[in-house]
């Protein structure tokens, strides 16, 4: 039986700088799916110039970066003192833990000379006991990223995150995690069987879709009930779609966000910011 489509809708503009950004999540109706607490769509757009747009330095505890960049290049640097550029298809993984502060920014593929940058940046909620441990990071190039076609001639999909049959992401699972990215030719369907109480959504960056035959628009973020059920995608056009696919079981911690901190009270909120002004996240170093 086919999983019932709970919600949809678009996200909200949070523009920074020259980087056009809609916020998906959270929304008006679902503040997490599975273990992922925020998630921003960085459209696609062509730059002029090589310069880097970014967030400037700022702190995170209690979660996991997550910034898929299908187009372009994402260069990092954190108080730990990790430093990296991954180029378009790769991915930065950051585990905060218990405090670091961090600083990317984007700017087009000078490798290929591509002027396109368009991506993603998931925030994956930590379990509590994680929450305390040392951050970590992990710079995946694109040709790193696991990857398969599809049967039937029928497109690609790659695991940005969690696993998938025979594949696995070297992303670290905290939780039962997945981010997939689908690459449907034009006739094509992908179907996806999923358990009982598996979150999941879609988000469309590109193209329209039908899935769970209704059709929805360029843009959109689509939730499906926790029921276990079928994903189907179907692309009725002539000409290949991306969808990006994601979940994971629900967090059953409390949940408390402040700003860049996601925590599982108030008082750890108060203690995250009390340690940031008072230097113990460190600074970032060349």
């Amino acid at each position: 039986m086919k999983k019932q489509i709970s919600f949809s809708g678009k996200g909200s503009r949070a523009d920074i700088g020259e980087i056009t950004i809609f916020r998906i999540l959270p929304n008006r109706y679902a503040d997490a799916v599975g273990p992922f607490v925020f998630l921003d769509h960085i459209a696609p757009k062509i730059h002029t110039s090589a310069n880097k747009s970014g967030t400037g330095a700022h702190p995170h505890r209690g979660i996991a970066t997550l910034t898929y960049v299908l187009n372009g290049e994402d260069q990092h640097a954190d108080s730990a003192g990790n430093h990296a550029t991954v180029y378009s298809g790769g991915v930065q993984w950051m585990k905060a833990g218990n405090g670091i502060i961090h600083d990317e920014s984007l700017s087009y593929d000078t490798k290929t000379e591509n002027k396109l940058t368009h991506g993603f940046q998931f925030w994956i909620n930590l379990p509590a006991k994680n929450k305390a441990e040392k951050p970590e990071y992990l710079a995946i190039q694109g040709d790193a990223v696991p990857q398969k076609s599809l049967t039937d001639e029928s497109g690609w999909i790659k695991i940005i995150a969690g696993n998938f049959e025979d594949l696995n992401s070297v992303i670290p699972n905290y939780t039962n995690q997945f981010i997939y990215h689908i690459h449907l030719s034009g006739g094509k369907e992908f179907i996806l069987e999923t358990p009982d109480e598996l979150e999941a959504a879609a988000f469309l960056p590109l193209h329209n879709a039908v899935i769970n035959d209704s059709t929805f628009q360029t843009g959109e973020f689509v939730e499906f009930e926790r029921k276990s059920g079928t994903i189907e995608i179907k692309n009725n056009g002539e000409t290949p779609i991306d969808v990006i696919l994601f979940g994971g079981e629900k967090y059953t911690e409390a949940i408390v966000a402040q700003g860049p901190f996601v925590m599982n009270t108030n008082q750890e909120i108060a203690e995250a910011y009390q340690d940031f002004f008072a230097g113990k996240y460190g600074k970032i170093t060349n």
